[in-house]
């Protein structure tokens, strides 16, 4: 059973002091969503890989990866990151996770990162996707991202991420204003 909505929900531009709660949150939700997906060995190593707050705090600092969070009541309940690309008009997101009584709403955070990269003069927005995380990729789906590649990315630690790229286009208008 979902939990209703709650009466406040805002999301914030987190910094290197929300670190930690973003740590916990990705512990608690890739423990509940992936353990059908991928092995327990893999979700501890990319844990520990990904979410390290040195690695975290890395990406804000030097790689230009924005990190937001999806507050309830002032209750954290998931998060985004998301970032530039080596082409300039196309920016990447990188996580994107909501506690498992929020999901079906985490478009929430998605259509924040759509107007942030729009504003910054994006033109797409890609993210990669485990192909067996259907319920992700029918969500994006939803939320207008399409299909466009396959890869298999060693990650080392012996383990490999399978996974769809997903490619969002903005529409520009005649008058040169970006729509989603």
């Amino acid at each position: 059973m979902k939990m209703s909505e709650p009466s406040r929900t805002k999301i914030i531009r987190a910094t290197g002091q929300d670190l930690p709660v973003i740590a916990k949150l990705a512990d608690v939700i890739w423990r509940a969503c992936y353990s059908d997906i991928i092995s327990p060995a893999q979700i501890e190593y990319m844990l520990a890989q990904m979410y390290a707050l040195d690695t975290m705090g890395r990406e804000i600092r030097s790689q230009g990866i924005r990190y937001n969070l999806l507050l309830a009541n002032d209750k954290a309940v998931g998060f985004a990151s998301y970032g530039p690309t080596p082409e300039p008009d196309v920016m990447k997101l990188h996580k994107l996770y909501v506690l498992p009584e929020w999901h079906g709403r985490g478009s929430l955070l998605l259509r924040h990162v759509e107007l942030q990269v729009r504003a910054g003069g994006a033109h797409s927005l890609l993210l990669s996707v485990n192909k067996r995380n259907t319920r992700a990729i029918n969500a994006y789906k939803r939320n207008g991202f399409a299909i466009a590649d396959s890869v298999i990315t060693d990650i080392g630690g012996g383990f490999i991420m399978d996974d769809y790229v997903m490619v969002k286009e903005f529409t520009i208008n005649p008058a040169g204003e970006g729509v989603l």
